[in-house]
């Protein structure tokens, strides 16, 4: 060990520009002046806590000298977890994922790390610290890429989950590598597995997929609900029958969007009726009126899907007692207004405050998704701006044709962003000036967003 280093050194070089005694030194920084002693000499490593203080008194920010700290301290062979895990700890409170790269680096080879990287990466993942965990949980997973234990099929669960953002590529990507890993989860694990894939799929309109996912989770559910014994020491997410009541939700999903309707008004009468749940406490009572709630809005969304008209004055009256709807209910109406020809000119006027706000606050509405509301909201302003064009009033087709595009083009949704410079191009000549320089802008950036994909494919 060597008795001089670049923190001790700088250490010394403050003491002595601030004319400090090694015991007044160690007194303000919180230190034993025999273990600070030590520390000066090189005879005993520094801690990461005696580091902080230090880093403190010498007026610098938290974490200053980190990287020379992983250099200095963390070189032998098998270091200090004790060192090690306050060190993380500290980097993933400060976001310094460069800095956790390399210690995690230098651990991996050793793969006995591999469980105690894993159990740090749970206690972040549960504190929302999901950028350091990310960075843990694939060193983790790459680590023991050749082995098929749960711990590697929950660290892929996990870079799912963290990975289901904003753009829909790279959910789609995120969502195929850890399908294959679902089975080698704990079977209760299984289920808000199979739950969470389900609605990433569902959102990103993979309808094939949505219906596969959704037969593996009606199969496991009915096992593990009317078959078996539920294991008293681990337990699901939700109360076990709202898997398999999501199950028939989004098998009557699919067959909705595939013309299906009589199929799908069967799977909605499957969970709209929960009488075969046999309990009754509070928590269950809670997911039985939002089931009973969901049916409710589903049959009318079907019943419009098939032509049925008369449905619409009580889904509107539905939709403005439940504000979290408005985005998929007007997607729905303007859908079947365009499908089937039938003016809502009225019903816009009397919703336009909420569409205004669609617009401006995209965000996580109840229990939809933050990704499921911005791709209904893309979709809703497209056929929005398919409702105008067809009446001829292009301003504010184009207006709405301009929210599609920007939302598409965040959330890189490419079947809209088609659809709408589809639309651009077919009707560009009712465009005044103004309009059709910021819609030539738009257009640039669907240009330039496409060569970025194509000559830097994102590795996931």
């Amino acid at each position: 060990m060597t008795s001089t280093t670049t923190i001790l050194a700088k250490v010394s070089e403050y003491m002595k520009e601030k004319s400090l005694t090694l015991s007044q030194f160690a007194r303000d920084s919180d230190i034993n002046p025999g273990t600070f002693s030590s520390i000066l000499k090189g005879v005993r490593l520094l801690t990461v806590d005696q580091l902080d203080r230090i880093t403190e008194l010498m007026d610098l920010p938290k974490g200053h000298y980190y990287e020379a700290y992983i250099k200095e301290h963390l070189q032998e062979i098998n270091p200090d977890w004790r060192r090690v895990y306050p060190l993380l700890n500290s980097c993933a409170e400060l976001r310094k994922l460069d800095s956790i790269r390399k210690v995690v680096a230098l651990l991996l080879d050793n793969l006995l790390y591999a469980p105690l990287l894993f159990e740090l990466a749970e206690e972040l993942f549960a504190k929302r610290m999901h950028e350091a965990a990310e960075v843990l949980y694939e060193n983790v997973a790459l680590s023991e890429r050749r082995q098929h234990s749960e711990r590697l099929a929950l660290c892929h669960y996990r870079l799912f989950t963290i990975r289901q953002r904003t753009n829909h590529e790279l959910n789609y990507q995120s969502a195929i590598q850890f399908e294959p890993f679902v089975e080698r989860l704990d079977e209760m694990d299984q289920l808000d597995a199979l739950k969470d894939l389900a609605h990433s799929y569902r959102a990103l309109r993979h309808w094939d997929k949505v219906d596969k996912i959704a037969s593996m989770l009606e199969t496991k559910a009915s096992i593990l609900y009317f078959k078996r014994e539920i294991n008293p020491t681990k337990k699901p997410s939700r109360p076990l029958f709202t898997y398999l009541a999501s199950s028939y939700l989004f098998h009557g999903t699919v067959c909705e969007v595939r013309g299906e309707y009589d199929r799908a008004l069967y799977y909605i009468d499957l969970y709209a009726d929960l009488n075969w749940v046999k309990e009754t406490d509070n928590e269950v009572q809670y997911w039985k009126t939002l089931f009973s709630d969901w049916a409710r809005a589903n049959t009318f969304v079907t019943r419009l899907g098939s032509g049925d008209i008369s449905i619409l004055p009580e889904y509107v009256s539905y939709l403005e007692s439940q504000k979290a709807e408005i985005h998929v209910g007007m997607l729905n109406i303007v859908e079947a207004a365009n499908r089937f020809g039938f003016n809502i000119d009225a019903l816009l006027m009397r919703l336009d405050t909420d569409i205004k706000n669609i617009s401006d606050d995209i965000k996580a509405a109840g229990v939809y998704s933050s990704q499921f509301v911005s791709e209904r909201s893309a979709r809703l302003f497209h056929e929005l701006a398919v409702y105008y064009i067809n009446k001829s009033e292009f301003p504010i087709a184009f207006h709405y044709l301009e929210g599609s595009l920007t939302i598409s083009l965040n959330i890189n949704q490419k079947s809209c962003i088609i659809k709408c410079v589809g639309l651009y191009e077919i009707y560009r000549e009712h465009l005044d000036e103004k309009s059709l320089l910021k819609f030539q802008k738009l257009i640039k950036e669907v240009y330039e967003h496409e060569k970025k994909s194509y000559l830097h494919p994102v590795s996931v």
